[in-house]
């Protein structure tokens, strides 16, 4: 039997947490229409500290695969200058991150330099695993944003429309390769399972006083 590729245990083994960041009050309100735009901008604000932080430490941890082939990481998967876009649009519009959040991406971004100091590239890329999941996501979620707060083209989702099937596909084909032994596999989950603790943090930091979106009304049976 062909041994599990490192993307397929990721997949398996975070798919609890990935479930459970749909179920938050915060995913229910952007899904219903209803979440308020600065809590949209609120969680933009909070991952481009986050962003900032793990960018620009993979550019400064060397790549030991590098030498036998593509490194994981490389400036075709930089998102941080897409997200400031997007701030900067709704900073036009007078709409400014509120007070969510900010602690919980502190928090996230001192495990990430913490990682980078101990030269940790695994669990680096377990936290880019998960950042770059999230936009692969977004690719759904973003005509709920787009329709709610009535944005025109990408302005203000340019963040949210950066995942593409293409893209994923050239990142976890590199990731598979760097991480072919058992051993590097479960640092590469055990990273990835922090980051989605992390990001449920921020996402439940955004979700608080969000009241549940009430259900839509059943149809009137006919007579």
């Amino acid at each position: 039997m062909t041994a599990a590729t490192v993307v397929e245990r990721l997949r398996a083994s975070t798919r609890d947490w990935h479930d459970a960041l749909e179920a938050t009050p915060f995913a229910s309100a952007m899904t219903a229409g209803t979440l308020p735009v600065e809590r949209y901008v609120g969680q933009l604000a909070a991952y481009r500290v986050v962003l900032e932080a793990l960018e620009g430490e993979l550019g400064r941890v060397p790549d030991p695969s590098s030498d036998a082939g593509d490194a994981v990481w490389s400036p075709d998967l930089v998102k941080l200058p897409l997200i400031e876009r997007d701030l900067a649009y709704f900073a036009g519009l007078g709409t400014v991150p509120g007070p969510w959040a900010a602690e919980e991406a502190d928090a996230f971004v001192a495990d990430i330099r913490q990682r980078a100091a101990d030269s940790d590239l695994p669990a680096l890329l377990g936290y880019l695993y998960v950042m770059e999941g999230s936009t692969l996501g977004a690719l759904f979620l973003h005509p709920y944003v787009t329709a709610a707060y009535r944005l025109p083209g990408t302005d203000g989702v340019a963040y949210y429309t950066s995942g593409d099937r293409d893209r994923w596909a050239r990142f976890t084909s590199r990731m598979n390769q760097a991480f072919a032994a058992p051993e590097a596999q479960e640092q590469v989950i055990a990273a990835a399972r922090i980051a989605y603790r992390h990001t449920a943090a921020i996402t439940g930091a955004l979700s608080v006083g969000l009241s549940p979106p009430s259900p839509a009304p059943a149809p009137t049976p006919s007579r």
